[in-house]
């Protein structure tokens, strides 16, 4: 299912007014927790998303697992789809994105935990969007982060970052720095840095997508409920605790 972005479209400097997509997965019987699934992009770019993009085909499967894993027991997934490649800069386009998806998942699920799931320039998003009311959690793949990235809106959340050694995209040592910078901020702050893994998850994929599924699925265990204990062994074993909201050393290296 599909929900239409009802926002008045705005007309940019290269190339046409485009809107977002938010693709639904509902949840099997009562919805009780939303994922929210945010795609990467570039530093400076108005030219519309299209679903052939790499960019938003790359967290297909992340989000196809997280239904086929949660959505028997109450976990929607929403796939966003940005209206513009690019961050561009203090527009921040797909933070503007993000926010309009969040207030469409509260206007229709209102009061149910949302979990946000990032890669790249949607990590950053996502760790950006962290504050609103609803989000419980946040997983950042290879996010684009540097020093001056806020540490703010993650403010009592459970955070996740996984970052591949070999990246030469976006930087494993900045993703280290904002970890440690929000550990005391965060409810718990988690950070595993995949050996030898680049920026697009080629390498080890099934371990990105299995840590990602795995420590939003305990999250949304722990906030409703849901019997989801045989789907989260992975990350319990990865982060070496009984659970990832107990907090790990900084980083897990796998």
């Amino acid at each position: 299912m599909r929900t239409p972005d009802d926002r008045e479209p705005e007309a940019r400097r290269s190339g046409p007014a485009a809107k977002a997509v938010l693709t639904v997965a509902e949840a099997a019987g009562q919805t009780r927790g939303v994922a929210l699934v945010l795609h990467g992009g570039r530093a400076d770019s108005y030219e519309p998303v299209r679903g052939r993009h790499l960019s938003p085909a790359r967290m297909l499967p992340f989000a196809r697992d997280l239904n086929r894993q949660g959505g028997p027991h109450g976990l929607a997934v929403w796939t966003l789809r940005n209206r513009y490649r690019g961050w561009n800069g203090e527009d921040m386009s797909p933070v503007q994105d993000a926010r309009w998806a969040l207030s469409r998942i509260s206007r229709e699920h209102p009061g149910a935990p949302v979990y946000l799931l990032g890669h790249s320039m949607g990590g950053l998003t996502a760790l950006c969007v962290a504050d609103d009311p609803q989000v419980q959690a946040v997983v950042a793949l290879a996010p684009w982060l540097d020093r001056t990235t806020p540490v703010a809106p993650v403010a009592g959340r459970r955070i996740l970052i996984v970052h591949g050694t070999a990246d030469r995209w976006t930087s494993p040592a900045r993703s280290l720095d904002f970890a440690r910078r929000a550990d005391g901020v965060a409810a718990s702050v988690d950070y595993v840095a995949l050996t030898g893994a680049g920026h697009f998850m080629f390498r080890r994929v099934a371990l990105w997508n299995a840590l990602a599924r795995d420590f939003i699925l305990d999250a949304f265990g722990a906030d409703t409920g849901a019997d989801v204990a045989g789907a989260t062994d992975s990350i319990r074993s990865a982060l070496r605790g009984s659970s990832p909201t107990a907090g790990s050393r900084l980083p897990v290296v796998l």
